[in-house]
């Protein structure tokens, strides 16, 4: 336990400021200077008081603001601790970006390339309204994009889009009328859960086990529900980091064809894995929309997406929905994504970014050693989940409050019963020491966790 300075006593005798205020500046002084540092142990209110000559009440605002400032944390029944210094940047962890590569080289020719597709164009070509799906050359080049995963991937069934969210839009206004359902998975992406609610489209949530959605709930679902779609985001699932076995894949794909059940294949992670099974899209052409892009595997910046259509017919349809939903994607946006596929710096920013975030799962797999955690070596976000009871918006709060950003696990429920656990992003602005020192942040605040007495019960302050 950490044993007050007498400096405490003379400022509280000399200063003329509410107490309760000078005793939390005191604490965040004594963190500044190194005296307190992260999990010394306060003394408790009442010792705290006595000692101090105050009343209780005083010490317990102390307290409260201390807290409030981020100072410290309390604990039922553990006691009141230091935090310590929060990081100078904030680990901003909630928002499922890819990392940023520091590769001069590599970044130099992004730069050149984006110079050279704006100095070798016709400005005017680019400032006018496109053909609706994208033109000729940019549907060849997001063919050539996707057959590294859709070998018999076809241009004329391809359409660019201005980021996979506005395709997901696209795809559920087309497929669904409000009060119809679609099949999803129980913990799926929340921007699935936003669009159905903005269209009145219900979900349904098929549980999940450690090889993907089940496939037997799924039948039932197309037996008594009629869905009019299954969403599956198969590869490496936001937020749980699953990649659906090739046994579930084709389980899931043998009820879709049997009752005539559209499927919308959302693979925005796909480009990061080296080896995955064979996509939906493979397995089930002539019923599945393949759509994936370029937020995950180059930068959520670049507002280029693509869908592959079963047919030509659907492909018209759903240009029709684009059209409707978002005009066209950016003529310049998809300029500049087809150079890049098509001088190879799409590739290569891809294969960079997959060395990143392999880097970075073995920090998190030092820092998070001994704790059950999913994740997958080639992506860059895992998911943690907490002991028992925990109640999981306090820690998420509690681990804003030092400056990592974590996402509550009901912001992927799609049954209402979400579990107790956090997904949290290794990528953005933040580099490797600052991804560090947030993992480091994380594994004190689980161990915190894991350490509250009545075994799991315990609030995370």
């Amino acid at each position: 336990m950490y044993k007050l300075s007498p400096h405490w006593l003379k400022q509280l005798k000399t200063v003329d400021k509410p107490a309760y205020l000078l005793i939390a500046d005191l604490i965040a002084e004594g963190v500044h200077n190194g005296q307190l540092v992260a999990r010394d142990r306060l003394p408790p209110l009442r010792d705290l008081a006595v000692e101090l000559e105050l009343n209780y009440t005083t010490v317990a605002r102390a307290y409260a603001e201390a807290r409030k400032r981020g100072l410290i944390d309390s604990h039922a029944g553990m006691g009141t601790f230091v935090r310590g210094r929060t990081p100078a940047r904030s680990a901003e962890m909630t928002m499922n970006l890819p990392p940023e590569i520091e590769d001069p080289l590599l970044l130099g020719k992004l730069r050149e390339s984006a110079a050279a597709v704006l100095s070798g164009s016709d400005i005017h070509a680019l400032l006018r309204y496109q053909d609706f799906g994208g033109t000729p050359a940019d549907r060849a080049a997001g063919a050539l994009w996707l057959r590294q995963r859709l070998p018999a991937c076809r241009a004329e069934l391809t359409m660019v889009c201005p980021g996979i969210q506005s395709a997901l839009v696209a795809l559920l206004s087309q497929l669904a009328r409000p009060g119809e359902l679609i099949c999803v998975e129980s913990l799926s992406y929340p921007g699935i859960k936003a669009i159905a609610a903005q269209l009145g489209v219900r979900l349904h949530a098929l549980p999940l086990d450690d090889e993907g959605p089940d496939a037997d709930a799924f039948e039932e679902a197309c037996k008594t529900l009629a869905p009019k779609a299954l969403y599956c985001n198969p590869t490496i699932l936001n937020p749980t980091t699953l990649t659906v076995s090739q046994k579930r894949r084709e389980a899931l794909v043998d009820v879709a064809l049997r009752f005539a059940v559209p499927i919308i294949e959302d693979d925005a992670y796909a480009m990061l894995l080296r080896q995955m099974p064979a996509p939906l899209a493979v397995l089930a052409p002539a019923l599945t929309y393949y759509v994936t892009g370029f937020a995950k595997c180059l930068g959520a910046g670049l507002r280029a997406a693509y869908i592959h259509a079963p047919g030509l017919r659907h492909a018209e349809r759903v240009a029709g929905a684009l059209r409707a939903t978002t005009v066209m994607a950016s003529p310049i946006t998809n300029r500049l994504a087809t150079q890049w596929i098509n001088d190879g710096t799409a590739g290569a920013m891809a294969q960079a970014i997959r060395k990143e975030s392999m880097a970075r799962q073995e920090i998190a797999a030092r820092r998070l050693a001994g704790y059950a955690y999913q994740a997958q070596p080639e992506g860059f976000h895992l998911w943690l989940p907490l002991p028992n009871e925990t109640n999981v918006p306090d820690f998420a709060a509690h681990m804003r409050a030092q400056g990592v950003g974590v996402v509550s696990s009901a912001a992927f429920s799609t049954d209402g019963d979400p579990p107790p656990a956090v997904r949290v992003s290794l990528g953005g602005p933040i580099n490797r020491d600052q991804c560090d020192a947030a993992l480091h942040l994380l594994g004190d605040a689980l161990a915190d966790a894991l350490a509250a007495p009545h075994g799991m019960h315990a609030r995370v302050m």
